[in-house]
C-alpha cells in the first residue's frame, strides 16, 4: 500500500518504493553501515550497492503510518546496538520529513559483517611482493610489450 493525500488542487501519491529508497539512504548514511542486505529470504547476506537503495527494506504503511524492516551489513569492530539505535533514529526522521508518514516501528535486521580488506605488510609492494623502505616509492615493475609476448 501507498500513502495517498487529497488537496484542494487534487491528489498526492507516495508509492512504498519512494518510502524503501528514503529509508536506504537514511541507513547508509550512518557509519558503521557497511550495505543493505538482499538476502532477505533464504538468509544469504548479499551486499547490495548504492544502485538498489530500495533493496533489503520492507515497508508496510496503511492511510498515515508505516513500518519499516531494514536488513543490513555491518562493518566490522562496530558497536552494532549502537549502530542500529542510530538508524532507526534516522530512518524515522527522514521517512517522516520527506512523507509527512508517522513511522511507527523500524526493525533493523543485521545480516552480516563486512571485513575489511587484508592490509599488505608494510613495506612489500602490491603489485609484485617485492621488498622496499616504507615511505620510498616501490621501484617500477618492468611491462612485458607486444615483441616480448610474440617472441615467447
Amino acid at each position: 500500500m501507498s500513502r495517498d493525500e487529497e488537496t484542494n488542487l487534487g491528489s498526492i501519491h507516495i508509492a512504498d518504493e519512494v518510502v524503501e529508497i528514503v529509508a536506504g539512504v537514511a541507513a547508509t548514511e550512518i557509519e558503521g553501515v557497511a550495505g543493505m542486505s538482499g538476502g532477505i529470504g533464504g538468509g544469504i547476506a548479499e551486499m547490495l550497492g548504492r544502485k538498489n537503495l530500495s533493496k533489503g527494506i520492507k515497508v508496510e504503511t496503511d492511510e498515515q503510518k508505516a513500518t519499516i524492516d531494514l536488513y543490513v551489513i555491518m562493518g566490522y569492530k562496530v558497536r552494532i546496538p549502537d549502530v542500529a539505535s542510530q538508524i532507526q533514529e534516522n530512518v524515522k526522521r527522514a521517512i517522516e520529513g520527506m512523507t509527512g508518514l508517522m513511522v511507527s516501528a523500524v526493525n533493523v535486521h543485521v545480516q552480516g559483517i563486512n571485513f575489511p580488506e587484508e592490509d599488505t605488510r608494510e613495506g612489500e609492494d602490491e603489485r609484485d611482493g617485492s621488498q622496499h623502505e616504507p615511505g620510498q616509492e616501490a621501484p617500477e615493475v618492468p611491462q612485458e610489450n607486444e615483441q616480448d609476448r610474440e617472441s615467447s
